[in-house]
């Protein structure tokens, strides 16, 4: 982009609010204070952070979910402008001396799920909004024109900005936006943008898409806060794009307590990943792709919406095939110094569709969960048509998990007859159908067609097509991928009961990042009773949440193994790596934790969350079943294609006398065993969690946790009589 051009846009600028800011520094990882913005009324003002916000909600997703609870009332909906998006990273989050520290979390009230969601992403943003002063970034309002949130950590400015003339399109507003709040080309980065593309502006399965600068390609990267309709929030409440701009980060930009702690945990990691990475996940090389053969060879990539597990061409989108096409011109860590270096790129793509057709572009990824949505369930293995979607997706904004369960969903209602040609504008929604794909994704830009439809989520077409067209709700139901209104991550979780619980029982819905159980329960049997399992969904979420809190990637907990680990008791779990963390919040805080300290932090956001839950109609049993296809075969193709498998359970773990019985009487005799045995797993969690059975948090368990302020009282006695 030439500087005219940044001139251009920059002087169609408006400025609305200015707010000007002590800077100072960052003490033992918190700013203490946070920054609220009303793009409605053009406000800007700082809120201080107590000790008591720290102690009950440590920061991150805590922070989020604190700041949110006391701007809305419990009639908030997500378009309402008191609805807040709001952003934070975390205390230990910015450190560069141990990988996976750059990340941040967003929170706000969902348009898919409607009630409080949180998404997590990599790149610059959470880093410098503490480290130019601010613990977490709160947004109100709705402006009446397209604005833009600035924040200068250099110089102690905020701004409102209306901006007319820039795209929304995601590769090209960063890029302009990087250019244009830099100095000169070496404070470029020192710039992160969060924006979404135009598809926000008429779907709700769009996600935020958060930058950094990537000196050695010259290229203005991106990550993804993608869960949950973020993204269409932030475009209902005309926001542009949020930029913050930090040049100065430093080794102690946190103001550390103990520099030499931190150290040791780094110096520890970065070993195990320089001696071990290459021979176990070879995140460096392949990144996350390298689960699509593991996937494949257990029966659990998601196949035609999830019916099967497997497929023969998944070796053609497989992660030896992206090593060999990924940029690896230098390291790809999305924060300084992060020696995992997982997220991968394709450079000089040429786009074969759409408004940029022609034109030669860096398509960061694909990642596993865009292979699982967009290759293997919807059967498109054509690895340039996935970086053809994989691209769209990213620049327009929308989330890749939803995006390829909705497609998917559409399909099979397709195949069943339920929809047809005349329903979906004349296009042929078969598997493999790749151009009617790419015109779906770009309807949902443009905002017409069959493509908004499918752009609002499974649970609202299953909606549509049940009161429009007639379908029969319990099929939706059991073929829709979605728990709570939010798309089910990539993982096929029918013999895993512990998974489906993961799933299921999730807070915001079935993200992975809460709880991946899959192999703790069906690959190593190491979780054989009711029990283990509910122990491993309580400790698991728990402990998954606290890297929410402080701003840290979970990758490195567990993607690389310590020779240790061979000896350990509890493998799962990493003990080494716990160890690690411990040493990280002390040299932080200058505060000793260990695994129980690290635990109750979490529990008090994990059920905080729940509460929340419930304040907006939710949180309760009811909410916490999974489709039926997410716990064995809805249909006869699906039970035949492991007829074997399904026939010995039968007989032997069920002790039903198969014989003579067709297959649809086979499916409903392990639906019935199947659905019995996940109630008796949720009653167990419940009572491991300290919730009723109802799935509330018990008076016992609030005040335990020191979150028995008045109003959530109230709440829960409310419902639990």
């Amino acid at each position: 982009m030439i500087k005219t051009d940044v001139e251009k846009l920059r002087s169609a600028h408006k400025l609305l609010a200015e707010f000007r800011y002590d800077l100072r520094p960052v003490v033992r990882g918190y700013a203490n204070r946070t920054l609220y913005v009303n793009i409605g009324e053009n406000r800007i003002q700082s809120k201080s952070v107590d000790e008591k916000m720290k102690r009950t909600f440590t920061g991150g997703r805590g922070f989020c979910l604190w700041l949110l609870w006391n701007a809305i009332r419990d009639e908030t909906r997500w378009n309402d402008p008191e609805n807040e998006l709001v952003i934070a990273g975390g205390p230990i989050g910015g450190i560069t001396a141990y990988p996976g520290s750059g990340k941040c979390t967003v929170v706000t009230i969902s348009p898919l799920t409607h009630t409080v969601i949180d998404s997590n992403s990599g790149g610059y943003f959470g880093p410098y909004l503490k480290f130019a002063g601010w613990d977490a970034l709160e947004i109100q309002g709705k402006a009446q024109n397209d604005v833009i949130i600035y924040i200068d950590g250099d110089e102690g400015i905020v701004r409102i900005e209306e901006a007319p003339l820039e795209p929304e399109d995601t590769h090209l507003i960063n890029r302009m936006l990087t250019e244009m709040y830099a100095d000169d080309p070496r404070g470029l980065r020192g710039i992160s943008v969060i924006s979404a593309g135009q598809a926000a502006n008429y779907n709700s399965i769009c996600g935020l898409n958060v930058s950094y600068y990537d000196p050695r390609r010259d290229e203005v990267r991106i990550k993804q806060a993608a869960r949950g309709g973020c993204g269409r929030v932030l475009r209902d409440k005309k926001i542009k794009a949020v930029v913050v701009r930090y040049s100065q980060v430093g080794g102690d930009s946190n103001g550390v307590a103990n520099m030499d702690l931190i150290r040791k945990a780094g110096q520890r990691i970065n070993r195990e990943i320089s001696l071990f990475d290459a021979s176990q996940n070879d995140m460096r090389g392949t990144g996350t792709p390298y689960l699509v053969e593991i996937m494949n060879k257990f029966n659990l990539l998601p196949v035609k919406n999830f019916r099967y597990g497997h497929h023969d061409d998944a070796h053609r989108v497989a992660g030896d095939v992206w090593k060999q096409k990924f940029d690896m011109r230098g390291p790809d860590g999305c924060w300084y110094g992060c020696t995992m270096s997982c997220a991968h790129g394709v450079s000089h793509y040429t786009l074969q569709t759409g408004p940029y057709k022609g034109e030669e572009v860096f398509v960061d990824g694909p990642e596993y969960e865009t292979l699982g949505g967009l290759a293997s369930n919807l059967c498109i293995f054509d690895p340039a048509q996935v970086l053809e979607m994989n691209f769209y997706a990213d620049t327009y904004g929308i989330d890749s998990i939803s995006l390829g369960n909705s497609l998917a969903f559409a399909m099979e209602c397709y195949e069943l007859g339920i929809i047809n040609k005349e329903i979906t504008g004349g296009l042929e929604l078969t598997w493999g159908n790749f151009d009617a794909v790419m015109e779906l994704i770009h309807q949902m830009a443009r905002g017409e067609g069959f493509g908004v439809v499918v752009g609002q989520g499974v649970r609202a077409m299953k909606r549509l097509f049940t009161e429009d067209y007639g379908a029969d709700p319990t099929l939706l139901n059991d073929i829709g991928m979605e728990i709570k209104g939010l798309e089910i991550s990539e993982y096929l979780s029918k013999e895993s009961l512990a998974q489906q619980g993961g799933y299921a029982l999730a807070t915001k819905g079935p993200q992975h990042d809460e709880a991946w159980l899959i192999f703790m329960d069906m690959v190593h049997k190491q979780l054989p009773t009711f029990e283990a399992k509910a122990e491993a969904l309580h400790y698991f979420p728990i402990w998954r949440t606290w890297f929410s809190l402080h701003g840290l990637c979970k990758l490195p907990w567990n993607d690389i193994i310590p020779e240790s680990n061979k000896t350990a008791k509890e493998p799962a779990k990493v003990p080494e790596h716990v160890e690690n963390y411990c040493w990280l919040y002390e040299g932080v805080t200058g505060e000793k934790i260990d695994i129980d300290g690290i635990i109750e932090q979490s529990e008090k956001v994990y059920n905080f969350q729940r509460i929340f839950n419930l304040r907006m109609g939710f949180g309760t049993r009811e909410h916490d079943y999974p489709p039926y296809r997410a716990m064995g075969p809805v249909t006869p193709p699906e039970y035949e294609d492991r007829r074997d498998y399904y026939d010995e359970i039968l007989t032997k773990e069920v002790g039903v006398d198969i014989s003579g019985m067709s297959t649809e009487q086979k499916i409903a005799e392990l639906r019935k065993y199947r659905e019995k045995r996940y109630d008796r797993l949720v009653d167990a969690v419940y009572q491991r969690r300290g919730w009723t059975k109802k799935g509330i948090p018990t008076l016992e368990t609030i005040r335990r946790l020191g979150i028995d302020f008045p109003d959530v009282l109230d709440l829960v006695q409310k419902h639990t009589g």
